[in-house]
């Protein structure tokens, strides 16, 4: 009986607002054919995948590719390498949209406020491509941002062979890239700080400093707490695209990921069974970071995913 009234609620309710289900098939739709049936294919981890055979064609072959991986010469390599590089954009990056919001929230000439969101805005629609094209000619022999360094007594060499310069110039061009674009949800959910808040601030005679700590943060908080445990289940998820572009087999020892192992091992190599089991390895990773950052935000701050 409660079955039927959930389904008659629901129908009704489905009834009333079909114009908004009817919005949200394209994104169901999405889900299911981009997300859920590739799901299929993981199984492609415990057997020797042939693409003649088929996936239930080919034999089974339990979990040998994963001893194979964790046994690799390049497993610790791939692991500290992705962790470096990811829990220095979490430091630095994570921060960065946060404080650009604020800085904007205080500014109070209107006209040069549009401006740096137009300009900070841009980086992000630019090509991976040409991102990674500005990265190795400014980082040159001759580049622009080496020919400064040589002002403070760096050798001038190209930058992108020196294996301890990769990571830091791929988290700045990073930040560069994403900092604008990343600042509009906290922007917006600034605006959406009651004003009356601020007024009872500024007639306890709190400054606009006080009032940024003590309305606007705990204002957005929920925002931030809800990008964090996004970001930190995401650790493990390092584009191998930009990597790629700029790497080079001098700097392997700092700039090989699990993303560009997969990619090397899975179409270079076409060992797919191998590939798929790294690949496998890494959502299982990031998934016990989604569950772990949310327990842990949700036991300091009382803000959670779910």
């Amino acid at each position: 009986m409660k079955k039927e009234s959930y389904a008659a609620r629901l129908w009704q309710n489905i009834k009333k607002h079909k114009s908004l289900y009817l919005m949200i098939i394209p994104i169901v739709l999405y889900y299911l054919i981009f997300c859920y049936y590739p799901m299929y294919g993981a199984q492609i981890a415990f057997r020797d995948y042939s693409p003649k055979k088929g996936i239930v064609g080919s034999p089974w072959a339990g979990f040998r590719h994963f001893r194979d991986f964790f046994n690799s010469v390049f497993f610790g390599r791939l692991i500290r390498n992705t962790l470096s590089i990811n829990l220095k954009n979490l430091i630095f990056g994570f921060p960065a949209p946060i404080i650009f919001a604020l800085l904007l929230n205080e500014m109070r000439w209107m006209k040069c406020k549009r401006v740096i969101q137009t300009v900070s805005y841009m980086p992000h629609f630019i090509s991976t491509v040409v991102i990674s094209g500005m990265v190795l000619q400014f980082t040159a022999t001759d580049g622009f941002i080496t020919q400064i360094m040589t002002l403070f007594g760096y050798p001038k060499q190209n930058l992108m062979l020196n294996p301890a310069l990769f990571q830091p110039i791929y988290v700045i061009s990073d930040i560069w890239q994403g900092v604008g674009w990343g600042s509009i949800i906290y922007i917006s959910a600034v605006a959406g700080i009651n004003s009356e808040l601020y007024e009872a601030a500024r007639m306890d005679g709190a400054n606009r400093f006080k009032q940024m700590l003590h309305v606007t943060l705990p204002g957005i908080l929920p925002t931030i707490i809800t990008m964090f445990v996004m970001r930190v289940g995401n650790m493990m998820n390092l584009g191998f695209e930009k990597i790629i572009l700029l790497y080079n087999s001098s700097i392997y020892e700092t700039a090989d990921v699990i993303s560009t192992f997969v990619y090397r091992k899975g179409l270079v190599d076409q060992s797919y069974s191998f590939s798929t089991a790294v690949g496998l390895f890494n959502s299982a990773i990031n998934l016990l970071l989604l569950f772990t950052a949310n327990k842990l935000c949700k036991r300091l701050t009382d803000y959670s995913l779910w």
